[in-house]
């Protein structure tokens, strides 16, 4: 399947804090009509691109003629959870696209009237709207968290865009009609902030705490991983996206049906919502310390019904894989590249 975009062609982004156009090469691949930002942490120069709804930021590692990566992050973190991996693959040869999700760091939605929209759809087409912004026909794409589910669905709707796939955590799209089934307690207990964000007290709460929310969720997330202060306040500066509450709060309300999505991504959701089977080749991972809620291998093992291979990962990782154990990772990107 493949949905209609409706994609605005327009490039150069303006303000006050998109100023310089990018020419420079070395390590960092030329995008056209793209605009530095800044910079960001162990990770190099900034970028801001139009593409589609979002002016999206992201950063552009490794040779311009290298086979593409695009590494997507999860809630509650950032670009940074690849600081040690995208390096990785930029020298072995990749051209390495991350990219800040809607509502993360310097990615906005270009119009104030837009709905800040976090269903998983939307998610999906920013991905192949950053790709066409970028002329990147096709690339592997790599991620965990709301970064894997996302992978995942590029994967499933658009399997000419995505040439492999890693995916932390396996088969994660899901449907509206699925999240009506209650689960057992013990799993109704790992979606505690689900069911907090669905009322405005979790809102509030969310808006006027994030940074020690998401730290808690980080903690809980990762019970093994020894993160000091400065790494959880380089990606904590991603959270002051001022369209970063909106879309968190709608992403988890709409799973529930408690939020409506948009009209042009219904032929996607109702194609997603029967789990459609994933072809590409796909390495998945999943590690022995994760302390958020996600599915049994077995269980999903067979929506891949290309070359696959499951990872199991010893010693404590978490839920933030990428950052927690960045050679197994990357080593995962190469493998599943060649």
């Amino acid at each position: 399947m493949n949905p209609t975009l409706d994609i605005s062609r327009r490039r150069l982004l303006g303000g006050a804090a998109i100023t310089t156009l990018v020419t420079g090469a070395g390590l960092f691949a030329p995008a056209a009509c793209a605009a530095t930002a800044g910079a960001a942490d162990g990770l190099g120069r900034l970028r801001q691109i139009d593409a589609g709804p979002l002016s999206v930021g992201y950063v552009d590692l490794g040779p311009a003629s290298g086979k593409p990566v695009i590494l997507l992050h999860g809630w509650p973190y950032d670009i940074h959870a690849f600081a040690d991996v995208a390096p990785r693959l930029a020298q072995a040869g990749h051209r390495v696209i991350v990219p800040y999700l809607r509502g993360y760091g310097t990615t906005v939605l270009r119009s104030p009237d837009a709905l800040r929209n976090g269903q998983q759809a939307a998610v999906a087409f920013d991905v192949i709207a950053l790709m066409d912004a970028l002329q990147i026909p096709h690339a592997v794409i790599a991620g965990f968290d709301w970064g894997a589910r996302t992978a995942d669905i590029v994967a499933a709707l658009w399997p000419e865009r995505c040439t492999a796939l890693v995916s932390v955590s396996g088969y994660l799209i899901g449907s509206q009609h699925a999240n009506e089934a209650p689960l057992p307690p013990a799993a109704e207990f790992a979606w505690w902030y689900q069911f907090y964000f669905a009322t405005e007290r979790g809102r509030l709460g969310y808006e006027r705490n994030r940074v020690d929310f998401n730290r808690l969720i980080w903690r809980t997330a990762s019970p093994q991983w020894q993160f000091d202060e400065a790494t959880y306040q380089r990606s904590a500066r991603a959270f002051d996206n001022p369209d970063h509450v909106a879309i968190v709060i709608h992403n988890y309300r709409w799973r529930l049906g408690l939020a409506a999505g948009e009209a042009r991504y219904d032929a996607a959701e109702r194609t997603l919502a029967a789990a459609p089977a994933i072809g590409v080749p796909t390495i998945t991972m999943e590690a022995d310390a994760n302390g958020a809620a996600h599915p049994r291998p077995e269980d999903y093992r067979a929506r891949f019904t290309g070359r696959y291979e499951h990872r199991p990962l010893t010693g404590g990782i978490g839920h933030n894989l990428p950052q927690e154990a960045p050679e197994a990772f990357a080593q995962a990107v190469l493998d599943v590249a060649r």
